[in-house]
């Protein structure tokens, strides 16, 4: 290519060229929208540390499914804060529990959209960690079980696709198994497979009062410092049944997306997490930056960087920008 034969602004020149060249897209369908349930009623509750995002009971989060169904996002992703909490996160898995409830509401209300529950135990016990927690450490195998009754208790209440969130070793084939064997085999599995024990995690952990009383998940959730890890962990998830994988978070590990997408073709989620809206919020209420302009482009390079689907909070005002 030489100058000036090859002018590489010829293509640049207006918004129809660029439009037409364009290599990568944004659009609605590759959204998935959290949505945070309280029990109650009556109960729309802003989360200080996510500025625009609420806590519903079921019957008000009924409201922003109805918008959720009108801006044509596909899919939401739900997470569940119990009446109580005890040392094994029974309400995880009981039938009148917050998710479960929401799933049959949701459903009910909105039969085509696609409902993700995460599976955790993290919001549910009072130790705080996601699984069974004794003698200061949590115990993989015996989380397994109780993360199995969580996800057959969401399907029975309507979940299209569970998703594991805790990262205890085996727990995408012991649900996968346990699924099967109570007749959910086309219940999907999105799994968590590279979720990083990461510091921008603060927000949610608000969001569902979830952070762990003693000690931090550094033995459970990755090293961010590591990417073939992250490779070892997807091909594990995969092997035992994973429908879609996940790096989480997001923007901090696009490397790792691209890493994963390249290397297993697989459908591909990227979760931008609560630091990551939390920090253009607080830079947008500042005047700093454009918000519309930097949440666009953010969400435009996971895509580029290979997430087939983001899970963001940013997904209502995405459809409403695209639309």
């Amino acid at each position: 290519m030489v100058f000036p034969t090859h002018r590489m602004r010829r293509l640049r020149r207006t918004e129809t060229l660029r439009r037409m060249v364009r290599e990568t897209t944004l659009a609605v369908d590759d959204l998935i929208y959290p949505v945070f349930v309280v029990p109650g009623m009556r109960k729309v509750e802003e989360i200080p540390s996510l500025p625009g995002v609420f806590r519903f009971s079921v019957d008000r989060l009924m409201d922003e499914i109805r918008e959720v169904v009108d801006l044509g996002i596909p899919a939401v992703l739900v997470f569940g804060v119990p009446e109580a909490k005890d040392e094994e996160g029974s309400e995880a898995y009981s039938p009148a529990g917050t998710v479960q409830r929401a799933v049959r509401a949701i459903k009910h209300l909105a039969p085509d959209l696609v409902v993700i529950t995460d599976v955790c135990l993290c919001q549910y016990t009072t130790h705080g960690h996601c699984g069974i927690y004794e003698a200061g450490s949590v115990q993989n195998d015996a989380t397994l079980e109780v993360l199995e009754r969580v996800a057959v208790s969401h399907a029975e209440a309507g979940a299209d696709m569970v998703a594991p969130s805790d990262m205890m070793d085996g727990r995408v084939g012991a649900i996968r198994r346990a699924l099967d064997e109570a007749y959910f085999e086309e219940v999907g599995i999105m799994a968590y497979s590279a979720k990083y024990a990461s510091a921008y995690y603060g927000p949610f952990r608000q969001a569902v009062d979830s952070a762990p009383k003693s000690g931090d998940r550094k033995a459970y959730q990755m090293d961010p410092a590591n990417s073939d890890e992250a490779l070892r962990e997807v091909a594990l998830d995969v092997e035992e049944g994973a429908d879609i994988v996940m790096v989480k978070p997001a923007l901090a590990y696009l490397d790792v997306v691209r890493r994963v997408k390249e290397a297993y073709g697989v459908p591909v989620a990227a979760y931008s997490v609560g630091g990551e809206y939390a920090m253009i919020k607080a830079a947008a209420e500042k005047g700093w930056i454009d918000e519309r302009a930097v949440v666009l482009e953010n969400h435009l390079a996971m895509r580029r960087a290979g997430a087939d689907l983001i899970i963001t909070y940013h997904a209502k005002e995405i459809a409403k920008w695209l639309g």
